[in-house]
């Protein structure tokens, strides 16, 4: 069986995303899905190439999408666009600037002792939280899709697909907390624990991709455990 795609093109074209101008549905597509051309946004979109592209030249003179040449084989090279930093910031930060602060302070004044109890309390409320959503799904297929949603809920863009190997790829496209997760890395490191032990037992979870590390988007790669790759 090929990939399933559990995300994407339903939340951009029904509900409260359907409401949205075209503007902020292609930046929303940008942040989704990553760079693309202004077809691929036209049909993702279900608007004409020209009027992607009208709104394109005007999001580039807003500095909050850039393009760029890129190879596909033969013939020209396909325009592919792409978030800026100033895009990326129309996805903001929860209280970014105040958690920082008060991350520095609770370092400085009580040290980092006092920082790996606050993070782990957090860590235990929202795993509770978390299993009492999860523990009544049988299928481990289900209880990624259940917290894909939930993650979805509290603003990480999250989705999941299938691999043809038959792993499942969780993916969050947003970091709402990533000005807290740059100033204490531990908040990272809580919430890849929080998916091994929601998740259950039966399933290995490796994260593949890390904002923090320069990627677009932090990705999840989950397993089965008599089916995942001896590890070395």
């Amino acid at each position: 069986m090929g990939p399933v795609n559990m995300s994407t093109n339903a939340l951009l074209n029904s509900g409260g995303w359907s409401t949205r101008s075209p503007a902020q549905r292609i930046l929303m597509a940008l942040k989704m899905h990553g760079p693309q051309t202004a077809p691929a946004l036209g049909e993702r979109l279900s608007i004409t190439g020209e009027a992607v592209r009208q709104q394109l030249v005007r999001l580039s003179d807003e500095g909050l999408v850039d393009a760029r040449s890129e190879a596909r084989g033969v013939g020209r090279p396909s325009q592919v666009w792409e978030l800026t930093p100033a895009g990326n910031d129309q996805f903001p930060d929860t209280h970014a600037e105040l958690t920082v602060q008060l991350l520095r302070t609770i370092r400085a004044t009580l040290g980092e002792p006092a920082l790996d109890t606050i993070i782990a309390a957090r860590e235990q409320e929202i795993r509770s939280h978390y299993k009492a959503q999860l523990e009544p799904l049988p299928d481990w297929r289900e209880r990624v899709d259940c917290l894909a949603r939930i993650r979805a809920a509290e603003g990480y863009m999250a989705d999941w697909q299938e691999a043809p190997d038959g792993s499942l790829l969780l993916v969050e496209n947003h970091c709402p907390i990533c000005a807290a997760a740059t100033a204490c890395q531990g908040f990272c490191r809580s919430e890849l624990d929080i998916f091994r032990s929601v998740l259950g037992t039966g399933v290995q979870v490796e994260r593949v991709e890390h904002i923090l590390s320069g990627a677009r988007r932090c990705a999840y790669r989950i397993t089965q455990a008599d089916a995942a790759a001896p590890t070395t």
